[in-house]
């Protein structure tokens, strides 16, 4: 990272100047907290024949896996959310896959990406928190610098061919009193995992203990604070391990991509979404 570049220096940043430092070697850290106002986006980098099953996947599992865009086979940039940028170069860390097994995580996939890569790119809660912060609810995890807790759950997502396994979840301490509040100003955004999956007692999704997350820092809910848990985008990288593809890719838990799209356009209060275009493994796709 660039001496003095800190998360409160991109906060108002927008993502063109984020993406920039992330390509030049200036930013390997986490994004929450960078850019907020966007939708940062989590990354998935398939084979095409495998490209559809995926598709039919995110639209079974929408609170989990909500679809952003996805790309032409052999086309790293994402013209629907930031058609400027490169998914090869525009995240701070990536994780690789051989045979459904994580094997490296590097800050580059030049050398890896080939003519059938298909790219998508699915929600993140990381864009809720902009607004919740706007809200005057308190993210702990923002003003401590790190990142949020993340963890594999009992809860299963609806199976579609060679995908299935378990919903991952993220974890935000709110306090009591803000707990209603942070509820409506998520609902309000389905393409960033919307209202929390689950409130209270981790033990009822399985987790058995919020000091040693499966991703991310351990950060405790105080007396007057309770756990919050949103659907998470790593939970595709749970379900590689079922599909076993020869060679995936997905961002590093935390290290997203992040697009140019408003929250507003998600909120239904901007320009919006054009529609995604059809089944990427059926056809080149027309943008």
């Amino acid at each position: 990272m660039r001496e003095g570049t800190s998360t409160f220096d991109l906060a108002r940043a927008h993502p063109a100047r984020a993406r920039a430092l992330i390509r030049g070697g200036g930013w390997e850290r986490p994004t929450t907290g960078l850019c907020l106002g966007y939708l940062q986006a989590n990354l998935v980098v398939l084979p095409q024949e495998l490209a559809g099953e995926f598709l039919a996947v995110c639209d079974a599992n929408p609170r989990p896996m909500p679809l952003l865009d996805f790309t032409v086979p052999g086309d790293p940039h994402p013209r629907r959310v930031a058609p400027e940028a490169d998914l090869r170069t525009d995240l701070p860390r990536y994780r690789v896959f051989r045979c459904g097994e994580p094997v490296a995580e590097v800050t580059d996939i030049c050398d890896l990406w080939g003519r059938d890569s298909v790219a998508f790119l699915l929600g993140c809660s990381f864009t809720a928190e902009g607004s919740l912060v706007e809200a005057g609810v308190r993210l702990r995890h923002l003003e401590l610098g790190l990142s949020v807790p993340m963890w594999r759950t009992t809860l299963q997502v609806q199976p579609v061919g060679r995908f299935r396994g378990p919903v991952v979840v993220s974890m935000r301490p709110i306090h009591r009193e803000q707990l209603e509040l942070a509820q409506r100003v998520t609902a309000e955004l389905p393409l960033a995992h919307g209202s929390p999956l689950h409130i209270g007692d981790p033990a009822a999704i399985g987790i058995c203990d919020l000091a040693h997350p499966d991703w991310g820092d351990p950060i405790l809910p105080l007396e007057d604070e309770v756990p919050v848990f949103w659907a998470c985008g790593v939970t595709p990288q749970a379900l590689i391990t079922s599909a076993r593809p020869e060679l995936a890719i997905t961002h590093a838990p935390g290290h997203m991509f992040i697009t140019d799209v408003p929250v507003a356009a998600i909120r239904g209060r901007g320009p919006g979404l054009d529609p995604l275009p059809a089944d990427p493994a059926a056809r080149p796709l027309d943008r």
